[in-house]
């Protein structure tokens, strides 16, 4: 990319990322900067989505407890968590039944509230903008910037109006260079420049790999006599086997709203499944199609989420920067919660670098007290507690993992001598020879849908002109390998239709249809071959989600 026509800005603190962690640490540099009187101490942040929340997608039933830490007057300042978690339901489905289970204590949601986490994303935006973060949404990162000795410098934001082939457009305007004494980059999971920077300073050398899952959600508004505000369920079992890993859950909001998701282990064995599709034939299980009976679906999204735990946990800090959030991954599996983690490791993270610039003016610190300052937080004591829960389903499956999940719990109460290893996802999957392709059913356009009429809902737009954002380090590995071997996965594991094997009469090729992408990085992690490279496209594009 070339640095001939770029303008640059300078900062103390630059921020990659405008979730709950980004936005917790910009928070928190201005609120230690204004306790010391110091005005001048500049903090940015930057989204790749069109407004702070476009890109924002979670359950969720948030903890609020790293925001009671923040922002202890948020009730009073109108924040949006509107709707306690009043009931917890956990059910085993079978594919015509439903037996009700305790809920394990990990998923006990008595003081939580059910959100629209892009829209808390929205108001935390407003809650930094008041203290003086300065923000600019529509802004990717689209290349980390260093140091002559190797450090961190900052990003530059993509070029804005680069046509397919590359070269500049009649609209283009050249990216920005935005240089800081230190970089957080809370990009959420599988960031695109948390990858470089894990590989390029050997992050994760001493972690066991990241494993994640893809999770898929929609919101719906139902009838009123179905609806009940504040009410969790989660399921287990059907319509997954009982080696894939997978759960759904229903969460009642306000004004008549339910979320359903869908989440699947990319840990999968058999390149058939499609995870979209067994999205929608759960919904029409009998215990699960009354709620939505006469509804109407309003939105749709999907994004990875990490499930590595504790024993995947890269190192977080190196020469000018450090990754916060689920760009390191602080989500409590068995919990099915990571926004308090999220905004805690913000917090932690903010407060170490805070310390280290007032104290020092050296460039490029590595500030190695933010990692101890981890390990001192609540954060750390509760994913060590849980390490081995998602594991032990990855090798004993459904019924072996609840066991070893309520033995874990009960009586060794997180404090086992041992640490299940994860495995990386990617390598996971079997050559088509030894699978059984899936019969799903068509969908009815009522309770179940395709995935054109998916992504039409989810806002998402894409620059037409412009270079794809999801390339290829081999073109030739589509064919001879992935259609090859294991019939072409990246059909089914995309949520949005981007891939596509057509045959014209020269035989098959690879369709990338880009602009349907929303972002969620299942293509990046499950590729077999790690052939697929997902890299930002023009700031502002991707989805938009609405309330979600």
């Amino acid at each position: 990319m070339s640095t001939a026509e770029r303008e640059s800005m300078e900062f103390d603190v630059l921020i990659v990322g405008g979730g709950p962690a980004g936005l917790s640490a910009a928070i928190r540099l201005r609120q230690l900067a204004m306790e010391a009187g110091n005005d001048d101490f500049s903090v940015c942040l930057i989204e790749k989505g069109s407004e702070v929340g476009a890109h924002i997608l979670s359950g969720a039933v948030i903890d609020p407890r790293a925001l009671d830490e923040l922002l202890p007057d948020w009730r009073d300042r109108d924040a949006p968590l509107k709707t306690p978690a009043t009931r917890d339901e956990f059910l085993l489905l079978g594919e015509k039944s439903a037996r009700r289970l305790p809920t394990p204590p990990q998923m006990h949601n008595d003081g939580c509230y059910i959100v629209s986490l892009g829209n808390v994303c929205r108001w935390l935006a407003e809650q930094a903008e008041a203290a003086g973060v300065e923000i600019f949404p529509g802004f990717a990162a689209a290349e980390v910037l260093y140091n002559d000795d190797g450090s961190v410098k900052g990003v530059a934001t993509g070029d804005m109006g680069i046509q397919k082939d590359g070269t500049p457009g009649p609209n283009h305007e050249p990216g920005v260079e935005l240089h800081a004494r230190q970089t957080l980059f809370g990009e959420g999971c599988r960031g695109s420049a948390s990858k470089e920077l894990i590989e390029r300073f050997q992050l994760d050398e001493d972690a066991s790999p990241q494993t994640y899952g893809i999770g898929i959600k929609e919101l719906w508004e139902v009838a009123p006599e179905k609806h009940e505000p504040g009410k969790v369920v989660h399921t287990i079992g059907w319509p997954m086997d009982s080696r894939t890993y997978g759960g759904a859950f229903l969460y009642h909001l306000e004004d008549n709203q339910v979320a359903v998701g869908f989440v699947v282990g990319l840990d999968y064995t058999n390149p058939y499944l499609s995870p979209f599709e067994e999205m929608q034939r759960f919904k029409t299980h009998p215990a699960i199609r009354g709620t939505f009976e006469g509804g109407r679906r309003i939105s749709y999204g999907a994004r990875a989420l990490v499930e590595g735990g504790f024993q995947s946990l890269p190192r977080v800090h190196f020469p000018g920067g450090a990754l916060i959030g689920d760009s390191a991954g602080f989500l409590n599996v068995p919990r099915i919660k990571g926004t308090h983690n999220a905004m805690k490791s913000g917090m932690v993270a903010a407060e170490s670098v805070y310390a280290a610039l007032t104290s020092s003016d050296e460039a490029g610190q590595d500030i190695a007290g933010y990692g101890e300052a981890l390990k001192e937080s609540w954060i750390w004591d509760e994913l060590y507690r849980v390490r081995n829960i998602r594991p032990a389903f990855a090798r004993w499956g459904l019924w072996g993992g609840l066991a070893y999940a309520a033995i874990d719990t009960y009586l060794l109460r997180g404090k086992a001598p041992w640490t299940f290893a994860n495995h990386a996802d990617h390598e996971q999957l079997r050559p088509k020879s030894e699978c059984t392709p899936i019969d799903y059913p068509k969908p009815d356009g009522k309770l179940s849908f395709d995935r054109l009429s998916s992504v039409f809902i989810s806002n998402t737009n894409h620059e037409e002109d412009q270079p794809s954002h999801l390339t290829l380090r081999d073109t030739s590995t589509p064919i001879q390998v992935n259609l090859a071997r294991y019939d072409a996965p990246e059909q089914r594991y995309c949520p949005a239709g981007v891939y596509e094997i057509v045959d014209e009469g020269n035989g098959p090729r690879l369709q990338i249809n880009a602009q349907n992408c929303v972002h969620c990085k299942t293509c990046d992690i499950k590729d077999p071959t790690q052939n697929i490279h997902w890299v930002v496209p023009q700031g502002g594009d991707g989805p938009n989600y609405p309330n979600m």
